[in-house]
């Protein structure tokens, strides 16, 4: 890369991280703290946008760790407009990874496992699917709702997917923009399946890759006191981002956003969502499956499923 080149990448992030950035005195540190780098020779002979693009990340996230303030390589070039999120590419995964649903599954004993992953698509593309899915668990006695995988996605997707769980609306979180404007989150008020009753348990399964969107769900379910987190700390990110084109092939992501949860008044930025029974993300699922037989055998020993549910657990032992 030639050096006006790097130059005017840098300088163009600096000015939108200074413009956008949810938190303004935050921002003008890190904008500050950019051009300092950039006149000390930090970016001078970088070879390719990938490194370059590591390098500025590291400098925009060095104020507050905000993981969703980056500067990001893409391989295939960028379109000339700024598309945060791009539709196409969201519309892609939907078709790829059918609607955001890796696993639907009953387990012995009558335990349901639902995987959501990569990504908490837009209800307008993962709506149908993860419906169907909810409608296909509605009839278990447990759930294990696996989110190891989950990488993050629509906070309008997770509204619907705690509508699931909740007999009535119950605010979510608000999300306030830069200038201190709200906009109010509730779970979906209806959904066209049968909702999971509230004296079912469910487990929430959890590992370092679950991200954003992922660890919203996360949150919201452990917060409102409607699952217990089985697993390992999430990564940290609440900030929604939007993305502005900085080079044919990096998009650089600004936090513009930032969620105050109706129950406790802050969020997991930087900190994760902490499990309630810490085990290896690789374990989650066994640990979780074992916690969810024997409360089911506690409750009702005698339950249709109790010889399977039994079997199961020898099966574990």
């Amino acid at each position: 890369m030639r050096q006006d080149e790097i130059t005017e990448i840098v300088e163009r992030s600096a000015k939108l991280v200074a413009e956008h950035y949810v938190f303004p005195d935050v921002a003008e540190r890190i904008a500050a703290h950019l051009g300092d780098r950039l006149r000390a020779g930090r970016y001078a002979d970088v070879a390719d946008p990938a490194a370059l693009g590591a390098l500025v990340t590291e400098d925009l996230q060095s104020a507050n760790r905000d993981l969703h303030l980056r500067l990001k390589h893409h391989v295939t070039a960028l379109p000339e407009r700024d598309e945060d999120p791009d539709e196409g590419a969201w519309a892609d995964l939907a078709a790829r990874h059918m609607g955001g649903v890796a696993r639907v599954e009953r387990l012995a004993g009558n335990v349901g496992l639902l995987d959501l992953r990569p990504f908490l698509l837009p209800p307008q593309l993962g709506g149908a699917a993860v419906t169907a899915a909810l409608g296909l668990l509605a009839g278990t006695d447990a759930l294990l709702l696996d989110l190891r995988g989950n990488l993050g996605g629509s906070p309008d997707m997770t509204a619907l997917v705690c509508g699931w769980f909740f007999a009535e609306p119950v605010h979510l979180h608000t999300m306030y923009n830069r200038a201190g404007a709200g906009r109010q989150y509730w779970s979906a008020a209806h959904l066209p399946v049968p909702g999971y009753q509230p004296d079912k348990p469910v487990y929430v399964l959890t590992g370092p890759d679950t991200f954003s969107g992922g660890e919203e769900l996360a949150y919201d379910l452990q917060q409102l006191g409607r699952a217990t987190v089985v697993g390992e700390r999430t990564r940290g990110g609440a900030h929604p981002r939007t993305g502005f084109r900085a080079h044919p092939h990096l998009e650089l992501t600004v936090p513009v956003a930032r969620p105050v949860h109706a129950a406790t008044g802050t969020n997991w930025e930087g900190t994760g969502v902490a499990p309630d029974v810490e085990t290896p993300a690789a374990g989650a699922r066994d640990t979780a499956y074992r916690m969810a037989l024997e409360s089911l055998l506690a409750a009702d020993p005698q339950r249709p499923t109790a010889d399977e549910a039994r079997a199961a657990l020898a099966g574990l032992a």
